[in-house]
Order: structure tokens, then C-alpha cells, then sequence
């Protein structure tokens, strides 16, 4: 009897669970839970590009202070050369004056010595009518210039020691004024040089200072339409935790639907089936439960590998690349190198000191010291490390490391330190095939 009456209140709490469980309800229960899974698959997607927009927009910032870093190394660049320029125009200005007095006095001392010329021919010629040496006379009338006829006279033993007086004094004037006018020339001349450097130098960094200033503004532009995009995400992630939101609600609604339409299942079997409906109770209260899943990590933390050393002449300089800028003169103090701020032949200086080599004091260096730093070797024997020069604005006027593969790095006026072709184009024109190895 008993076996009877437990099989009979199994069997009602069985089809009171058939009733509760009718697939019209379960659908409604597994389409809120597939949707919630949508939605949430949909919000891992919005957050993996909101991740991606954030990284875009920190690799988009440093770009830019790097951006700003360079243009004000350029800034700094533009405003010492132009005040070289300056100078360079007030040297030549005041040498060209310098010129044109010594121009003049060479003149009037020119008109005095003819003047002088015109006496000492009368007094030979009086010499000769008064029965004198005949030697004087043809020395002076048979000179073909004046400079010949002051040697000539000079040279003569019989000339009266007035005579000799006048003509030593005048040749050493006219000796001095020649050198001074020499020098100043010479002086003129390389300051000349200087300016058209600088000149085209400038030009270069002005165009290197648009190019930068419109690279800047594009990175701009990125930025602030990434910015856009990234909150344009951030605001659908936001719309779809609010419906992931809800429907958690609803779920949580109908979950408790379900739990008040099983309590009162159980209240009614109770007084047909007590033991039958706790034993029933028992058994789906063990099959519903189940283990949460453990939460794992398979996460390795990033490890840096360690930076390369640069410990060869002809690469030690690629840190420069597109973080220096070229100055006239510059590179000769701590401060400027900390700028990266370099002219061709200070740029090679340091590239040597930081692999030891000394290529002698820093505050003389230039293209005409490094050239006799070394031995020179035929330009079919070039080889990585040595030096190779350019006629630019004169002779040997720019110099850099040959890197190999018909490239050499270097100073540059109109990228600061980078690494030029040598085997065509600009280059090739002006390189003049000294090579020297250190």
C-alpha cells in the first residue's frame, strides 16, 4: 500500500513539473537569455574597438609631442642660423668697406709713386747730362712698370742713399697694402660662402617647418575624429548595458514568476503527497544545482626585451634621426647635443666619441680638420665607418660616415642627422670621391 501511494504522489508532482514547464514558457525564458548573450557579445565587440580607439589615440598623442619636439628643435635651429646670417651680412658689409679704403689709399699711393717716378727719371736724366752712371739711367727708363722700375732701381748699387730711402719705403708700402687687400679679399670670400650656406639652409628649414606644421595638423584631424569615434562607442556601450540591464530584470521577473508558480505546485501536492513532494523537492533542488566555474588566467606579463646598444660608429647616430635639427656651428657644447642640434662635422665628432674615438678638440672641428684625421683610401675601397666628403657650397664643404650600400649618415641642413643616398640624385653630383678611414 505504501509503494502504492508513493508511486501515485510521485506521479502527480511529475505532471504538476509538466504543467509548470510548458515550452510556451521555457521559449519565452531561452529567448531572453539568448538575447542577453547577443547583447553581451555586442558589447565585447564595442569594447574591444573602444579598447583599440583609446590605443589609437595614445600612439596618435605620442606621435604628436614627438611631432612637437621636432618642430621646436627647428624652431630653435631656424632662429640661431638666421642670426648667423645676420652677423655674416654685417661681417661682409663691414669688410666690403674695408676693401674700398684700401682700394683708395692704393690708388693714392699709386698716383704718388708716379709722381715720384716722374722725379726720379728727371734726376737720371740730370745724371746723365752731368757725366753719371749710365747703369741708373737705363734701369729706370727701361722698366716696364712701376713695380718693375721700383725692383729694378732698388737693385741698382749706385743709387743715392735718398733715392734708396724713398724707393725701400715705397715697396713696402705698396707690399703691405697688396696683402692687406689680399686677406680682406680672402676674408670676403669665405664669408660669402658662409652666407650662401646659410642662405640655402634657411630656405630648407622653412620648407622641413611647413611639412611638419601640416604633419601636425593631420595628426590633429586623427585624433579628434578618433575621439569622436570613441565616443560614439562609448555611448552604444552604454545603450546596450541599459537593454543587457533590463533584460537581466526580466529574466530575474520571470525567475521569480517561476519560483512563486512552483512553491504554490508544492503548497497543493502537500497535503495529497507530503513525503512523495519533499523526496521530489529534494531531488530537483540536487539536479538544479551546480558548480560555479572557476575563474582562470592564462595571462603572461609582458616582458621588454632589452634595448639594443648602439656601440658602432654607423649606427650609434640613428637616435638622432628625426629628433635633431642643423645649426651652423652647433654641436660644439653639451647643450646644443642634448638638443640634437648638430652641424656635419660636430655630428661626426660625437658619433666617434661614443665609441671611443677622439678626432681631437670639439670647439675646432670642421670638414678641413676631419679630412686629415685619417688616411686616404680610393672610393673603391670605401668601407662602413669611414668618412666621405661633398663639395657643397666650396670644396670638401660636407662630410659624413659611410653606412654602406651606397648610403652615408650624417648632418644634414634640411633634415638634420639622417641617412642620404650617395649613388644618385643630389649627392652623387656632389660627392668629390675623398674618402678617409679613421
Amino acid at each position: 500500500m505504501k509503494k502504492k501511494m508513493l508511486l501515485l504522489n510521485t506521479t502527480v508532482l511529475l505532471g504538476l513539473g509538466g504543467v509548470l514547464s510548458t515550452p510556451a514558457y521555457a521559449s519565452t525564458i531561452q529567448d531572453m537569455e539568448s538575447q542577453k548573450s547577443q547583447i553581451q557579445n555586442q558589447r565585447q565587440d564595442v569594447q574591444s574597438n573602444i579598447k583599440a580607439a583609446s590605443d589609437e589615440l595614445t600612439r596618435l598623442q605620442a606621435e604628436q609631442d614627438q611631432m612637437k619636439a621636432q618642430l621646436e628643435r627647428l624652431t630653435i635651429a631656424e632662429e640661431e642660423n638666421n642670426k648667423k646670417a645676420q652677423k655674416t651680412e654685417a661681417d661682409i658689409k663691414e669688410t666690403s668697406k674695408q676693401v674700398e679704403e684700401l682700394e683708395k689709399e692704393i690708388k693714392l699711393l699709386q698716383e704718388k709713386l708716379e709722381k715720384r717716378n716722374d722725379i726720379l727719371k728727371d734726376r737720371a736724366r740730370s745724371l746723365q747730362e752731368s757725366g753719371g752712371n749710365v747703369e741708373y739711367l737705363q734701369v729706370l727708363l727701361g722698366s716696364s712698370s712701376f713695380s718693375d722700375f721700383v725692383d729694378r732701381a732698388l737693385a741698382v748699387s749706385t743709387i743715392v742713399d735718398a733715392d734708396r730711402g724713398i724707393l725701400k719705403e715705397t715697396k713696402n708700402m705698396q707690399d703691405e697694402l697688396k696683402t692687406k687687400q689680399a686677406d680682406v679679399k680672402s676674408k670676403l670670400a669665405s664669408l660669402e660662402d658662409m652666407k650662401a650656406e646659410l642662405d640655402e639652409m634657411t630656405v630648407q628649414l622653412a620648407a622641413q617647418k611647413k611639412q611638419k606644421d601640416a604633419l601636425a595638423k593631420e595628426l590633429k584631424d586623427k585624433e579628434a575624429k578618433n575621439e569622436e569615434l570613441k565616443a560614439s562607442l562609448q555611448a552604444k556601450d552604454s545603450s546596450l548595458a541599459n537593454e543587457q540591464s533590463t533584460l537581466e530584470q526580466n529574466i530575474k521577473d520571470q525567475k521569480a514568476v517561476e519560483e512563486e508558480a512552483r512553491k504554490a505546485a508544492e503548497q497543493a501536492a502537500e497535503e495529497a503527497a507530503k513525503k512523495a513532494a519533499e523526496q521530489a523537492q529534494k531531488a530537483d533542488f540536487s539536479s538544479a544545482k551546480a558548480e560555479a566555474p572557476k575563474a582562470s588566467s592564462n595571462d603572461v606579463a609582458p616582458t621588454s626585451a632589452p634595448a639594443p646598444k648602439a656601440s658602432n660608429v654607423v649606427t650609434v647616430g640613428n637616435r638622432w634621426i628625426g629628433n635633431s635639427a642643423y645649426v651652423f656651428g652647433g654641436g660644439r657644447s653639451q647643450s646644443d647635443i642634448n638638443h640634437g642640434l648638430f652641424d656635419c662635422s660636430s655630428f661626426v665628432h660625437w658619433a666617434y666619441s661614443q665609441v671611443g674615438v677622439n678626432l681631437g678638440p670639439l670647439g675646432s672641428v670642421s670638414t678641413e680638420t676631419l679630412k686629415h684625421a685619417g688616411t686616404q683610401v680610393s672610393s673603391s675601397q670605401m668601407q662602413p665607418g669611414d668618412l666621405v666628403f661633398f663639395d657643397t657650397y666650396k670644396k670638401d664643404g660636407h662630410v659624413g660616415i659611410y653606412v654602406g650600400g651606397g648610403k652615408f649618415i650624417g648632418a644634414q641642413s634640411s633634415t638634420g642627422v639622417a641617412i642620404a643616398n650617395m649613388s644618385s640624385g643630389y649627392w652623387k653630383q656632389k660627392f668629390n670621391g675623398r674618402v678617409v678611414r679613421i
